[in-house]
């Protein structure tokens, strides 16, 4: 349910800010009463949860200096201003600055609690829309750093859209380092639980007994994630690790919530790729209620041109870091990362990359050498699953066209003169493959 609002009643004189705020209780408001402006501008800022009502007529700062402050502090702050019969025309001016509405002294109760109802009413919508434009804004943030354009990203990205509206619990798994918590954080910021808290816990981080108090309870210092994230979002990272008891402390937590639950729970599971899945360790009346909703995340080798955009984000991040030009990538070492069987996902990647820009500062090496490093088995002459070379071509030229607009910042003159293209054919190939000028400005 949503917080009552408060209605701040200013006026220097006390008997009626006590009848006011009296008349106001009894009408079913919460009140807080101020002797000054002064006093109320200590308290009142941006997205105060609540309304405004003042006298107009006031030592020091009067109704009119404080509404403008009010205004410049939030706009959408409704005001209600009380005046004196001979304060009218001043009243009028008040609402071209941005009153809400006044009343004349000596004012009509039934009004007062009509207007202060009618202010509360818009008050609470206004902070519900900041709220909504705020959590959508989160979720397009995160949903943002989910890089990639092939066909199972796309999916993913729906699935997190559908599953994120949803109620159910969610187990998502995948390989190491396929960005599981990731994920997990955009399923809670595309929700509707997004203005709550998210609260992680990983599982394998903690023995029994720690883990069981930073579950449930007792904490000396703080209180536990089941209370902490309550109306929220409790992300329990490698699931697996869970021991029997503490198992069916969860499956108990859970089944003790009802439907829909108050908490939502999001467990991740590392497990796979080892030789076993998160069902081989969890008992399975809880693994299903953990898995009403499942995502299961693509490893990086499935993701095909992604592997060249992620790279070159990832280099030209940290060749800003470095304070270094980005590698340039050949066409064979373009084949060589799309070839590679990335074992360790994107987190491996995001460490050759790292490594190629820092030994690209220093002038040697190449990117075939790091990958050997990493123990990867590159082939130059065919590729690991028969794809047709005309795919590694345009996936190449793709990166290509994509790093040379990020270095120039979608200088379309720069470009041409760079890659020697003809304005035509880079329109053709940028519209062939949905690179669009604005998004490098």
């Amino acid at each position: 349910m949503s917080r009552k609002l408060k209605i701040a009643i200013v006026d220097d004189e006390p008997d009626m800010r006590e009848s006011i705020s009296q008349w106001l209780v009894l009408s079913g408001f919460d009140t807080e009463t101020y002797a000054s402006a002064e006093d109320a501008l200590k308290v009142i800022g941006s997205d105060w949860p609540g309304i405004v009502v003042s006298d107009i007529r006031m030592p020091g700062m009067d109704g009119i200096a404080f509404l403008k402050r009010l205004m410049g502090l939030d706009s959408g702050l409704p005001v209600i201003l009380i005046t004196g019969h001979g304060d009218v025309p001043m009243a009028v001016e008040a609402m071209r600055i941005g009153a809400m509405d006044f009343m004349e002294k000596p004012f009509n109760p039934d009004k007062m609690t009509a207007l202060a109802k009618k202010a509360t009413q818009m008050r609470r919508m206004t902070l519900d829309n900041r709220a909504l434009r705020r959590d959508l804004s989160e979720g397009q943030q995160v949903m943002s750093k989910l890089i990639g354009s092939s066909p199972v990203m796309d999916r993913l990205r729906e699935d997190i859209l559908d599953l994120g509206q949803a109620d159910g619990h969610v187990l998502i798994d995948g390989e190491t380092g396929t960005g599981k918590t990731l994920v997990a954080h955009a399923l809670h910021a595309v929700g509707p639980r997004a203005s709550r808290k998210f609260v992680p816990v990983s599982c394998a981080a903690y023995n029994d007994d720690a883990l069981s108090a930073r579950l449930f309870g007792p904490l000396e210092d703080g209180i536990p994630a089941v209370e902490e994230a309550r109306g929220g979002t409790l992300c329990l990272e490698d699931i697996e690790a869970l021991s029997e008891p503490l198992q069916a402390r969860l499956l108990a937590f859970i089944s003790d919530q009802g439907t829909p639950a108050d908490t939502r729970i999001i467990a991740i599971s590392n497990a796979r790729g080892e030789g076993r899945k998160a069902e081989d360790s969890l008992r399975p009346d809880l693994f299903y209620r953990l898995s009403a909703l499942k995502i299961t995340l693509p490893p990086l080798r499935a993701r095909g041109e992604d592997i060249l955009q992620l790279f070159a984000r990832m280099t030209e991040q940290f060749s800003e870091e470095y304070g270094c030009e980005p590698p340039q990538v050949s066409a064979q070492e373009a084949a060589q990362l799309l070839q590679a069987p990335w074992p360790g996902n994107i987190r491996q990647l995001i460490n050759v990359a790292e490594r190629a820009v820092l030994q690209n500062r220093r002038g040697s090496g190449s990117i075939a050498s790091l990958l050997m490093a990493d123990g990867e088995e590159t082939q130059q002459a065919t590729t690991t699953d028969g794809k047709p070379l005309k795919e590694y071509v345009e996936s190449f030229e793709k990166m290509l066209i994509d790093n040379t607009m990020r270095r120039h910042r979608g200088s379309i003159a720069s470009v041409m003169d760079e890659l020697c293209l003809p304005r035509r054919t880079l329109n053709e190939k940028m519209a062939k493959y949905g690179l669009q000028r604005g998004d490098y400005l």
